[in-house]
């Protein structure tokens, strides 16, 4: 069992910064993903990086603006949010991938004002 809490929302204006934060009990060899999810809207890919944290990809939405990483020292993966816009605005999940099965967390929520 893999246990991930999630950290580092809160609300700001737009245009600004965020840096949330993953953690993850137990040695972090897992590739690792964040999801979202606005009100009323299905959970959406935002990013995603290897075990090794090598790769990563992203969502275009996010593309140029986050910047998905990871410390395995820690056991974090982080999630660096610039240039923050109102559509932003969701509970941000962090997601592990572990063979055939997967794991959330309980979520961090993010919230862009005008």
């Amino acid at each position: 069992q893999v246990q991930l809490v999630e950290s580092g929302g809160g609300s700001v204006q737009a245009g600004a910064s965020l840096r949330l934060s993953c953690a993850a009990s137990g040695q972090n060899r897992y590739a690792m993903a964040w999801f979202r999810q606005a009100p009323g809207k299905e959970r959406d890919f935002v990013a995603h990086i290897s075990s090794g944290g090598r790769s990563t990809y992203y969502a275009d939405s996010v593309k140029g603006r986050f910047t998905i990483s990871r410390d395995n020292a820690k056991n974090t993966v982080y999630l660096q949010m610039n240039s923050l816009k109102p559509e932003d605005t969701a509970v941000y999940y962090c997601k592990a991938f572990i063979a055939a099965a997967y794991y959330w967390g309980q979520g961090t929520q993010v919230t862009v004002s005008s």
